[in-house]
């Protein structure tokens, strides 16, 4: 692999989701992705993807991937060397939010780039094997009346998946008649995860969650704001069912943060709120030292190469959200996701259908 970057270009695209999505925060129905392409002067091109929540979100970060470019033209092709460049290069702005996000996706897209030019899967580089990891299907499964939820719960776990994720976030008697719905209609030995999305306060959160609590869910996901960290433990130490939280810690050291506090049972960062691979791999550090069993947010393909090379590797969350732009969408299979046994992370660009796809 040469020694350094040549260009990194990024391209906007609008994806329909398969299911929409209903959350307590919004209604999402399409997913607007970054598409990031990092080239090295040896002709190597490492891949990744940004999911932006909001196309206005998907042109700001274009807008930054293109300071990063003037950046990073001639640096070494390497993540630390990456990281260092672009962290100097928005110091002032602050590395985190959506810069934080760019950042990641970089240092992804390198990770990838790395992979690729040593011939080996991203987890074979992690010094992983290719294990697979248990997935649960995370498609839909909205703030939808309960019957409804029940017949959209039994066709996601009938596409070959041992477990499945429903949102939370209506009435107190509302989330108990869907959660018994969907619980009954499920197999016995079908995983059922439920995510309020930020949508409660302490008091409320401890009614609900006490409420709720031999209902057969394996977690409650982000039950309070994802930063309260005291009302969190309050949570936790409250309740008999695994409290899950991470897909918003910014970065290993808030979660270690959380950790501290005694935040959760469970932990499952983001790959672009952690720190692209570089930070996962520090926050799976962390959940080894603590014992916490680690899932993964979002991003299938990479997640699944990361969990491979984490010691405490729980679930993975499985979207189907960029599979229509990627030339060879993650498997699930006897489900699990193991990791594609090529170079890099498998995250490579269907050029027709993001030329369908494509916004700006």
């Amino acid at each position: 692999m040469s020694d350094t970057v040549r260009s990194v270009e990024a391209t906007m695209v609008k994806v329909p989701m398969r299911r929409p999505l209903g959350t307590s925060a919004a209604r999402v129905t399409d997913a607007p992705l970054l598409l990031l392409d990092l080239h090295t002067t040896d002709g190597v091109t490492g891949r990744a993807y940004l999911f932006c929540y909001l196309e206005s979100a998907g042109h700001a970060a274009l807008a930054l991937v293109r300071e990063a470019h003037g950046v990073l033209a001639g640096v070494a092709a390497a993540p630390a060397a990456v990281r260092s460049a672009l962290e100097a290069k928005f110091k002032l702005l602050g590395v985190r939010g959506l810069v934080g996000a760019v950042v990641s996706l970089v240092d992804t897209a390198c990770w990838d780039a790395l992979a690729i030019a040593a011939g080996l899967p991203l987890a074979r580089l992690l010094g992983a094997d290719l294990r697979p990891t248990p997935a649960y299907n995370s498609n839909g499964l909205g703030l939808i009346t309960p019957n409804a939820a029940a017949a959209e719960a039994v066709e996601l776990a009938a596409e070959g998946f041992p477990a499945v994720k429903m949102r939370l976030g209506r009435s107190a008697a509302d989330d108990l008649a869907a959660v018994r719905a969907v619980r009954a209609a499920l197999a016995p030995d079908v995983g059922l995860m439920a995510d309020y999305n930020q949508a409660l306060d302490l008091p409320d959160a401890l009614a609900r969650c006490r409420a709720l609590d031999h209902e057969g869910l394996a977690w409650f996901e982000e039950p309070v704001r994802h930063d309260d960290y005291a009302a969190a433990a309050q949570l936790t130490a409250a309740v008999h069912t695994p409290v899950q939280l991470g897909e918003n810690l910014a970065g290993p050291r808030a979660m270690a943060t959380a950790l501290a506090h005694g935040a959760c049972d469970l932990v499952m960062p983001d790959l672009d709120r952690i720190g692209g691979v570089t930070g996962w791999r520090d926050a799976a550090a962390l959940a080894d030292a603590h014992g916490i069993p680690l899932s993964s947010h979002l991003y299938p393909e990479v997640s699944a190469h990361l969990l491979a090379a984490s010691a405490t590797a729980h679930w993975l969350e499985y979207v189907d959200w960029a599979a229509p732009i990627l030339r060879e969408p993650l498997a699930i299979v006897d489900g699990c996701a193991t990791p594609p046994d090529h170079p890099g992370t498998g995250v490579d660009w269907d050029t027709d259908a993001v030329a369908r796809y494509r916004v700006g």
